[in-house]
């Protein structure tokens, strides 16, 4: 699996969106202003320690249309990590449409999301979830056993600005089309 790195999913931002925009692009998700003209939403597992990428995961997704959903970013979510945290996640990842984990090595160990994509998984079908990988530059992705049972996100090895989703059997689709079904 050719995995995405951490530096080179914020180049990719920065040519989408220019590096100015990319905090307009978050806060437009803050407020899911574009809740109803949006066909697709996307609850987005990640861990808090890697904020910085989950604002250029958000510039790639909402480039393509889709409204994506982040927990810190909303008013409603306690402060402090509570039984209600648990009770209104499981709330938005049944409200959207898809479920994207931003696997890199902090989510893979963050209890929070270990638990995010396993009511994920139980509550939608196996082709509304993706993992979308990133590694640190010269490291190695630790992922997990459990992970490989996923579609994941990767950018196409010949044809730039092009994603796809790849699924356990080999076959792929656009990460377009798959947003989109």
């Amino acid at each position: 699996m050719a995995i995405l790195t951490k530096s080179k999913l914020s180049r990719i931002a920065d040519s989408k969106a220019g590096y100015t925009q990319k905090s307009v692009i978050l806060n437009e998700s803050r407020s899911f202003s574009n809740k109803y003209s949006a066909k697709t939403s996307i609850f987005l597992s990640h861990s808090h320690y890697d904020s910085e990428y989950v604002k250029d995961a958000v510039v790639l997704l909402r480039k393509m249309g889709v409204e994506v959903y982040i927990d810190w970013m909303d008013d409603s979510m306690p402060k402090a990590t509570s039984g209600q945290t648990a009770t209104l996640l499981k709330q938005k990842i049944k409200e959207n449409d898809k479920f994207v984990f931003l696997a890199t090595n902090n989510s893979i160990e963050s209890k929070w999301c270990n638990w995010e994509i396993g009511f994920g998984d139980a509550c939608k079908y196996i082709d509304k979830i993706a993992l979308l990988p990133l590694k640190d530059e010269y490291s190695e992705w630790k992922g997990n056993e459990y992970l490989q049972i996923y579609p994941y996100i990767m950018e196409s090895d010949y044809t730039n600005d092009y994603y796809k989703v790849v699924y356990l059997d080999g076959k792929e689709k656009s990460l377009q089309e798959w947003l989109n079904s």
